[in-house]
């Protein structure tokens, strides 16, 4: 049941991109706009992170995973209605918080589900499943857009419905988590990381940012790029581009289950360098297969580094702290896709698609080597798969800790 909630959440997140096309014919509303939509859509699942991320650490997990998934049908009834550009920017607000309120409630809970024999296999999941429904929403909606006359209204109408058949199925999960006081202080605006479980958390956070900050890349980039500058005409193209790069992270996930924590997370750095040069290939010779062959390597190293770093985070964290935990991951994982994404949806009208394009792909590939050469180091310091101690702090993780201390005093 978790499993599902998670592909449907994360399809359901994916699903407005290939549609921006249609509204912006529809609704005549600039290029700049479609930044705008997807920058709230980051703000309100970044404020949930910060503020509801460790909800059920308090509450229990079915009651955030009910409100986030009546939350996630609210989005989508906005998204079916809607009627201009303003429902467009609510929606997404809405859909961000739900999706916030959501994915560490679901990781916790998968983790929690997990069998004693396969300790990984929620972990496993929460990166499969996150991939698959990404993927899930940016393809079928994109053939749909081109094969059926109002396909928001097909797509939205059918979410809400399994929205709210999910909602109610999650009412009869176990409950996992007692409720506890500290409520109000979970909702002060915080990322807050338990001493025992900050050395995996740091050590995760070059790699992190490279992984998510290579996805929001090519989120950021692919449909332009594919259309306006590798010339394809087919409308789908974009959109079955960035379903490869999903379906990559997923399987990325599964083949990290090969390999211990660590090594899965240095191999992972070895793909996110490599992908991370296929844009500007491609671009330069003008190949689509190239960029959708960079799509699938930097899918790979993604899901291979993100599910070694769950797993290394998730062996020592206590249950009583796991979604907040998560919570953290995410906050940094996300600020890593978004802010790329942003920069990139803000300069391409004025320097150009093709010099954003080549600039966002220098930094992303220089994060990538950043991250593969920490990945390496921290796997010859330690020893190999186990969570345990980072053996020395980069000046990321040195910022990252002095807030947590900070964050951890203010309590």
């Amino acid at each position: 049941m978790l499993a599902l909630a998670t592909v449907v959440m994360m399809a359901t997140a994916s699903a407005p991109s290939p549609l921006y096309p249609l509204y912006r014919e529809r609704w005549d509303f600039p290029v700049t706009m479609v930044t705008v939509v997807f920058a709230v859509y980051v703000v309100g699942l970044l404020g949930a992170l910060l503020t509801l991320g460790s909800l059920s650490d308090h509450l229990g997990r079915r009651p955030a995973l009910l409100t986030a998934l009546l939350l996630a049908a609210a989005s989508t009834t906005i998204f079916w209605t809607a009627d201009g550009v303003l429902s467009l920017v609510l929606a997404r607000v809405v859909q961000g918080v739900a999706t916030g309120t959501a994915m560490s409630s679901l990781a916790a809970g998968l983790v929690e589900f997990s069998p004693a024999r396969r300790p990984h296999l929620g972990t496993t999941v929460t990166v499969v499943g996150t991939s698959v429904g990404l993927a899930a929403g940016a393809a079928v909606v994109g053939l749909l857009v081109q094969s059926i006359p109002r396909p928001d209204t097909f797509v939205f109408s059918v979410l809400t419905f399994v929205l709210v058949i999910l909602a109610v199925t999650v009412v009869r999960i176990p409950e996992t988590v007692a409720p506890r006081a500290g409520v109000r202080v979970a909702l002060r605006p915080r990322v807050r990381v338990p001493h025992g479980a900050r050395p995996p958390f740091l050590a995760a956070v070059p790699t992190l940012v490279a992984g998510w900050s290579v996805t929001g890349l090519f989120l950021a980039l692919t449909p332009s790029v594919v259309t306006g500058v590798l010339h394809v005409t087919w409308g789908a193209a974009g959109g079955l581009d960035i379903a490869a790069l999903f379906l990559a992270s997923g399987m990325g996930g599964l083949w990290s289950l090969r390999h211990a924590a660590r090594s899965a997370t240095l191999l992972g750095a070895v793909f996110l360098a490599l992908g991370a040069a296929g844009p500007a290939v491609a671009i330069a010779v003008s190949s689509p297969v190239t960029f959708a062959g960079g799509s699938v390597v930097a899918g790979l190293g993604a899901g291979l580094t993100f599910n070694g770093n769950l797993r290394a985070i998730g062996e020592i964290t206590m249950a009583d702290s796991r979604s907040e935990v998560f919570s953290a991951v995410y906050v940094v994982s996300y600020a890593a896709l978004s802010l790329p994404s942003l920069a990139a949806g803000l300069l391409a009208p004025s320097w150009g698609l093709k010099a954003t394009s080549y600039l966002s792909i220098g930094f992303v590939g220089v994060l990538s080597l950043i991250a593969l050469v920490h990945a390496g180091r921290s796997r010859a310091d330690g020893p190999t798969g186990h969570a345990g101690r980072i053996g020395r702090t980069g000046p990321v993780q040195a910022v990252v800790c002095r807030y947590l201390r900070v964050a951890t005093a203010r309590r």
